[in-house]
C-alpha cells in the first residue's frame, strides 16, 4: 500500500460566491488602473509592513509584454516604500533568468533599475517549514528572502499554461521557491524525465503548501496586492510569446488575506458581462486551476468568502457582479502598453 498523498478534485468546478460558508475577510477595490490607483490601493494594506520590505513581483521574460508597468512601481516606491526591495528568483526552465547573469541582463531590458533587485537564490538555498502541508515538510527558498521583515505580494494577475490562472498564489509559491531545488519539488515527479510531470490538482496543492511556507515566515507583516490588467491566458514567464490578450481590464484588488484576494479576483472574471472572462475561465478550469483555493483553504490560509470594498464610491460594499457590471467585452490597450522595452517596430 502507497503512502503518496493523494491529490484533492474539483479544481475544475467553481464554487459560487453563495455556496461558500465559513468566516469572511476585507477586500478593497479600485477600477483606477494607474500610478494613483496603486499608491491609493496600497495605503488600504500597507500598515502591517514594518523594517526592512521586500516586494515580491513577476519582473518578466525579456520584452514580455504584460508585466505591471515599470512607472506604477516607480512612483510606489519613490512615494511610499523608498528602501524597499524588489526579490526574485531564477527561473527552473532554460530562458533569460536562468542564471543569474542571464536574469541580471533581463532585468535591465525590462527597465528594472529604479530600484535594488535581489535574486534571493543566487547565493543560496534556505529552507522554510511547511505546517500541516500534505505533499512537503519543508520548502527551498532563496536564502536572502530571510534578509527581509516584510513583504509585498504585487502581483500580475492573469492566465498561467501548468497552474490556470496566476494570482498571489502563484506568485509566492512558484516566484519565492528557488530555481534549482524548490522549483523542481513542485514541478517533477521523482524520477521522471518531464519536468513537467506533475499537474492539475496536485501542482496546485504543492504551489499552495509552497506559499504557506513563506506567508508563515513573514505573517502577520504580509499584504497582497492583484493587478487584473492584460491578462492573457499566458504567464509573463512566456514572455513576447504570450497569448495576445483578450479578457478586459478589470481593476486592482489589495487584501491582507491571500484566499480571499485570489478568490475575488476569480469571481469578477466569473461575473463579467458578456462573457468577457471566458478565455481566462477556460484556461483555468481546463488546467484544473480552482483547486488553488479550495486547497487553500484547507490549508487555514484565509477565507473565501470576503466583504468588497469599493474605493472608487465613498467605501461602499458591493457584490463582484456589481464591481464589474460595466466592463465592456474585448481589451483595448491603454496608454502604458507604449514604452521603451516594448513595441520597439
Amino acid at each position: 500500500m502507497s503512502n503518496k498523498p493523494i491529490p484533492g478534485r474539483d479544481g475544475n468546478k467553481y464554487i459560487p460566491f453563495a455556496e461558500r460558508t465559513g468566516e469572511s475577510s476585507v477586500v478593497f477595490f479600485t477600477r483606477d488602473l494607474s500610478e494613483e490607483g496603486l499608491k491609493k490601493i496600497y495605503d488600504k494594506v500597507s500598515s502591517v509592513l514594518t523594517g526592512k520590505v521586500a516586494i515580491k513581483l513577476h519582473t518578466g521574460e525579456a520584452e514580455g509584454p504584460n508585466i505591471i508597468p515599470r512607472p506604477w512601481i516607480r512612483e510606489l516606491i519613490a512615494s511610499r516604500l523608498p528602501d524597499a526591495t524588489i526579490i526574485e528568483t531564477n527561473t527552473y526552465y532554460e530562458g533569460s533568468r536562468y542564471t543569474t547573469e542571464e536574469h541580471r541582463k533581463t532585468l535591465e531590458i525590462n527597465g528594472w533599475t529604479f530600484c535594488p533587485v535581489d535574486i534571493t537564490d543566487a547565493e543560496g538555498v534556505v529552507t522554510l517549514p511547511v505546517k500541516g502541508g500534505k505533499w512537503f515538510e519543508e520548502m527551498h527558498v532563496g536564502k536572502s528572502m530571510l534578509n527581509y521583515d516584510s513583504l509585498l505580494v504585487l502581483t500580475h494577475f492573469k492566465g498561467h499554461m501548468m497552474g490556470g490562472f496566476g494570482g498571489s498564489n502563484k506568485n509566492i509559491g512558484i516566484g519565492c521557491a528557488d530555481g534549482r531545488i524548490g522549483k523542481k519539488e513542485i514541478h517533477t515527479a521523482v524520477g521522471s524525465n518531464n519536468m513537467w510531470s506533475i499537474a492539475e490538482e496536485e501542482l496546485m496543492e504543492r504551489i499552495s503548501e509552497s506559499t504557506k511556507a513563506t506567508v508563515d515566515y513573514f505573517a502577520p507583516h504580509v499584504c497582497f496586492i492583484n493587478t487584473m490588467r492584460n491578462m492573457s491566458v499566458s504567464c509573463d514567464c512566456e514572455g513576447p510569446q504570450a497569448e495576445p490578450v483578450v479578457t478586459p481590464d478589470v481593476g486592482l484588488l489589495a487584501s491582507l488575506d491571500i484566499l480571499a484576494v485570489d478568490n475575488a479576483c476569480l469571481d469578477l472574471l466569473y461575473n463579467l458581462p458578456d462573457g468577457g472572462g471566458k478565455a481566462l475561465i477556460e484556461r483555468v478550469e481546463t488546467r484544473h486551476g480552482l483547486r488553488q483555493l479550495s486547497y487553500m483553504k484547507e490549508l487555514g490560509m484565509g477565507n473565501d468568502r470576503y466583504t468588497l470594498i469599493d474605493l472608487d464610491n465613498g467605501d461602499a460594499v458591493i457584490t463582484a457582479a456589481e464591481a464589474v457590471k460595466d466592463i465592456k467585452p474585448g481589451w483595448t490597450p491603454d496608454r502604458y502598453n507604449t514604452f521603451w522595452g516594448r513595441n520597439k517596430h
